[in-house]
């Protein structure tokens, strides 16, 4: 990586840290878990990473020999009893989940406590629960910080008795307790999980305990069912980063959800026929509505009737993958005409009826159905009458499957709609001159201008909105409040040219607040870090309130969205600064 250009290290930094670590967790695999982040810490904030290296060095020695004493007590208390152990030692934790909790938690690095843990292993369950009581007899164990994995596994099958207790110094300790066997699984994921089900010669049957892995072959599902490369990508991050909620079938099983599932999301869970006929729901015996998100320990029972469907209304408040594909997967298959209507009506608005069946039949509406990933013309109207697609899409797929026809075909038989076609596209602006490209990818050629309500930056993701006036495409910040009652068809897939943007260097405008505490030549500060960064301040605006503290609003011109987190983190740095944020045009 310390080969490599700054931005491919911090662009494959980042994949490492959203994507492979958590599915390194997801796997089991706590040793890649813990190498992949402090590597990408490594390249993506080195400054932080280089301070907790030296943070943790310093307190090592007094750290190990505390951490020694605990040990080898807990090791006399043990033997003293019979239970037997493999090992009982400290580990100390790794430097990215130490920075972690320092963040989530607002301390410094001496306010953490538990920067490292002690590990019981010993040989089955009963000693487990066995040694938690010799370490709570021996320590006084600090109230709410116990976790059985034990009984209730993680769904990576970790499992492991986790307590927090005041060690002979007064400073808390983390123990953790778990068997052999379970210390394997810890380490090496479901391969060490599977290794353990060996039977013989061959490997054993999978049990009803292996199908907890079904998130596994959800990613493969999920991969069949989603047309949109970043909304599968977005299904992804949003499940491995995903706390679960557990709750349980009538019948005592236990069934791990993400965080504000509901009834629905359990009954898909169960079996996608349960989910389809889903009538209503019992949750600890009480009749609630389907929308009710789930708690850790409800007990569900899912009311099927023969003649009960999904409803649209449902992807309202859904929220696993799985179910809201389901939902859709059923709705299309039992409204496919009526969608493939919907959306003749749709593009036949937008194209006008003039050569309109001939431009249906025609190549480049083959074409466009197939750069849409779709097999065929009505498969694509079924997409868009659904909301599948959105309009726009299928407009410029259109548009690029006619302009690469018309050099070989000058007149194709389907001219007039698609003259007509283009000529309802949004006004487009000049073609700009050989050898220069656009900033953004999707509006070559169309008028375009970056909104200024949200005032995107490159590196962010962005989405373009069709104006009802004459301003062609305004581009947003993806999430921008003002695009969330925007009617799909109104909506543009665009992105930032890169290739562009390196050749042409350009800076945007971005308004940030920063709330400090009031003294003089904080101001001053501030902007000499930004001087630092070559950033140049175009407003400043500095608002003083009883208290003794102050907020400023600054005006600066940056080049990406990546130099605009490098700044913040150095103002964070400051500690002076209470709170830091970008504006909107609403919070101005």
């Amino acid at each position: 990586m310390e080969h490599l250009s700054d931005d491919k290290r911090r662009r494959i930094a980042l994949e490492t840290r959203e994507i492979f670590a958590p599915l390194a967790n997801r796997l089991g695999i706590g040793r890649f878990k813990w190498e992949l982040e402090d590597l990408s810490f490594k390249y993506l904030e080195p400054e932080a990473y280089r301070q907790m290296q030296e943070l943790v060095a310093d307190k090592r020695i007094d750290r190990e020999t505390r951490l020694e004493r605990v040990a080898d007590l807990l090791q006399e208390r043990l033997t003293q009893l019979g239970v037997r152990c493999h090992d009982v030692s400290g580990r100390p934790k790794h430097l990215y989940g130490i920075y972690q909790k320092m963040q989530r938690q607002q301390k410094s690095f001496q306010e953490i406590y538990d920067i490292a843990a002690i590990r019981i292993i010993v040989d089955s369950n009963d000693e487990c629960y066995r040694a938690l009581a010799v370490v709570h007899d021996a320590f006084r164990p600090i109230p709410g910080r116990f976790k059985d994995y034990i009984g209730l596994p993680k769904p990576n099958r970790y499992q492991s008795l986790h307590t927090v207790v005041i060690g002979n110094t007064g400073r808390p300790i983390e123990v953790q307790i778990r068997t052999l066997e379970m210390h394997h699984i810890a380490e090496y994921g479901i391969a060490a999980h599977w290794k353990y089900k060996e039977k013989g010669s061959g490997y054993s049957k999978l049990s009803t305990d292996d199908e907890k892995f079904t998130w596994l072959r959800q990613l493969l599902e999920w991969q069949s069912d989603l047309k949109d490369a970043q909304e599968y990508l977005e299904n992804i991050k949003d499940n491995l980063f995903a706390d679960d909620v557990y709750v349980f079938t009538p019948n005592g099983d236990v069934i791990a959800l993400a965080q504000g599932s509901t009834s629905i999301d359990f009954a898909y869970r169960i079996h996608t026929e349960v989910g389809n006929h889903c009538a209503g729901a019992r949750v600890n015996e009480r009749m609630v509505p389907l929308d009710t998100p789930l708690k850790n320990g409800d007990i569900v029972e899912i009311i099927t009737q023969k003649n009960a469907h999904p409803s649209l209304d449902w992807l309202n408040f859904t929220v696993t993958p799985s179910a809201r594909n389901r939902i859709r997967q059923w709705y299309k298959r039992s409204h496919r005409d009526e969608n493939i209507l919907r959306g003749r009506d749709m593009l036949e608005k937008a194209l006008g009826k003039a050569g309109f069946e001939a431009l249906l039949k025609s190549e480049p509406m083959q074409t466009a159905a197939e750069r849409c990933n779709y097999p065929s013309a009505e498969d694509l109207l079924a997409a868009l009458g659904y909301g599948e697609i959105t309009l726009n899409l299928v407009l410029n797929r259109l548009r690029e499957a006619i302009r690469a026809k018309q050099p070989i075909d000058p007149a194709p038989a389907n001219q007039e709609a698609e003259l007509l076609m283009l000529a309802n596209s949004p006004a487009p602006t000049p073609a700009p001159a050989r050898g220069k490209s656009s900033p953004i990818v999707g509006v070559e050629g169309l008028l375009h201008s970056l909104a200024g309500c949200c005032n995107p930056v490159p590196g962010e993701p962005i989405i373009g909105v069709v104006t009802l006036g004459s301003r062609g495409i305004s581009i947003h910040r993806q999430g921008c409040h003002n695009t969330e009652n925007i009617p799909g068809d109104r909506l543009i897939p665009v992105s930032w040219n890169v290739n562009d943007l390196h050749s042409r260097p350009q800076t945007y405008p971005v308004q940030v607040q920063i709330e400090v505490f009031d003294r003089v030549g904080v101001l001053k500060d501030i902007l000499s870090r930004l001087s630092d960064y070559n950033i140049n301040v175009r407003s400043a605006q500095v608002k003083t309130f009883p208290g003794q503290t102050a907020v400023i609003n600054l005006g600066i011109d940056i080049l990406d969205h990546n130099q605009l987190e490098r700044i913040f983190t150095q103002i964070r740095k400051m500690s002076d600064v209470l709170k830091l944020h970008r504006l909107s045009q609403v919070d101005d």
